[in-house]
């Protein structure tokens, strides 16, 4: 085995397994899975649609409470709830990444995901962030970036975390009608410009913000908010639109007039953007920053970006002309993995199918990465300096023992390591494993050394 299979397994996909044959043609093999196959959700992840009902429900069951300490434990009920959600997306999560028979994608996935980062401090989106993910992001991995922005952008979960649901136009009949309207939130606005498509210091002032937030008012929550939720125009998964919200007349975004016709006006803006030089060249960044090095080479970027504006942000063109430079195959290991790669490839080396006794959402909280919960719209840093640090590393050493304890028992450091790290297995990680005290201790020491650590 070479060490493009080292780069393909690890690198590309997830991590190796020990039970699966290594593909023969590595470069081929990560290509194939950029085919129209889906990315199918876990069969368990409930609906925003349902989600959002039943929010809606919690809702008037707490306005309809008018004593203090009945409404703390209704709260209290409802949190708990949500947690439980929350809980069983997270192992639904690892679950599909242990057994997904396209890590690639999969690990896509997960790019997306953060890179549209959502946080679950709010109840409302601890209850849809699984929902999220399966609906917003994982359809349209493998399709066209404006998809994708147009669904994130309009979901419930996103709405509900940056404060959209309840924005209110200055001049919507909504204000003109009542004594103390809401106002403008401007939060989705800003991080649509600053993370989700251009980047920041790309030419975009307060103004362009301000313009974007008047137009993305009526874009809402079904049930939720204020105004007459019996009169939205109800959206996908959950989200609707509602015009007594809604900011009227033109809008000018970038140099660039929006005629207002209702909820299209905000959608043609998020189109303009999706196609944006500066959005190609700032997520074609991001991407190649994940998937090759800290550092990307520009001329990798450059034919990225080329690809992105000729394609019309068509990713799996995108991933193509990444997938197929020469800079993404150079040997080595630059990438330092995250708390969630680290868990997820070696559970996956360990020859684990599922998570068993471990639990999941309480693990990546340790190792310092929970999941859907970055604590800032920007998600986790992707450098190694911040997973690096010995504070982190001394998690990551505690915690090792306990996986390796996952294991089938015979399953042997000194055979499997050659399986998870072909080509790129060092002798002093071979030594250490074949000096250990005991099977355990040598699976645990593979999981924690420097090649391992490293993608």
């Amino acid at each position: 085995m070479t060490a493009d299979t080292s780069i393909a397994l690890n690198r590309f996909g997830l991590g190796a397994r020990p039970d699966e044959a290594p593909p023969p043609q590595p470069r081929q093999w990560v290509l194939e899975q950029l085919g129209p196959a889906p990315t199918p959700a876990p069969a368990s992840q409930e609906d925003s649609a349902a989600l959002v009902q039943a929010l809606a429900q919690q809702a008037e069951q707490l306005r309809q409470t008018p004593d203090p300490g009945e409404k703390m434990l209704l709260r209290e009920a409802q949190r708990k709830a949500a947690r439980q959600r929350y809980d069983a997306a997270v192992q639904a999560r690892l679950l599909q990444a242990l057994t997904t028979p396209t890590p690639v994608v999969e690990r896509l996935v997960h790019f997306w995901a953060n890179h549209f980062a959502l946080s679950v401090e709010k109840p409302e989106v601890l209850a849809l962030a699984g929902a999220f993910e399966a609906e917003a992001i994982r359809p349209h991995v493998l399709g066209r970036f404006e998809d994708m922005l147009l669904a994130v952008e309009t979901h419930p979960a996103m709405l509900f975390y940056l404060d959209q649901a309840g924005s209110t136009g200055p001049g919507s009949p909504l204000a003109r009608g009542a004594k103390r309207p809401r106002g403008l939130n401007e939060n989705l606005a800003r991080e649509i410009l600053e993370l989700h498509t251009l980047g920041v210091r790309t030419g975009y002032g307060q103004r362009d913000v301000t313009e974007l937030a008047r137009a993305l008012t009526g874009q809402t929550v079904q049930g939720m908010g204020p105004g007459n939720p019996n009169r939205d125009l109800a959206g996908p998964g959950g989200g609707a639109w509602r015009a007594a919200l809604h900011e009227p007349g033109p809008r000018e975004v970038l140099g660039r007039s929006y005629a207002d016709h209702g909820p299209q006006q905000s959608a043609a803006i998020l189109r303009d953007l999706a196609s944006s030089p500066d959005t190609a060249r700032h997520l074609c960044t991001r991407l190649a920053r994940h998937l090759v090095a800290d550092t990307p080479q520009p001329a990798l970027v450059d034919r990225m970006a080329t690809a992105w504006m000729r394609s019309r942000g068509d990713l799996p063109t995108v991933y193509q002309a990444l997938l197929t430079a020469p800079e993404a195959w150079e040997p080595g290991a630059p990438k330092f993995k995250t708390p969630w790669e680290w868990t997820t490839s070696s559970l996956r080396g360990l020859g684990l199918h599922a998570p068993g006794k471990l639990q999941a959402p309480n693990l990546l909280t340790q190792l310092g990465q929970p999941v859907w919960r970055p604590g800032s719209p920007a998600g986790y840093d992707d450098l190694a300096p911040r997973w690096a640090a010995p504070e982190a590393l001394v998690r990551r050493v505690e915690l090792a023992p306990r996986l390796a304890a996952q294991a089938q028992a015979g399953t042997d450091a000194r055979q499997i390591a050659p399986l998870l790290l072909p080509g790129s297995l060092s002798d002093a990680t071979a030594q250490a494993i074949a000096r250990a005290e005991s099977p355990t201790t040598a699976l645990a020491l593979l999981l924690v050394s420097p090649d391992f650590l490293r993608r």
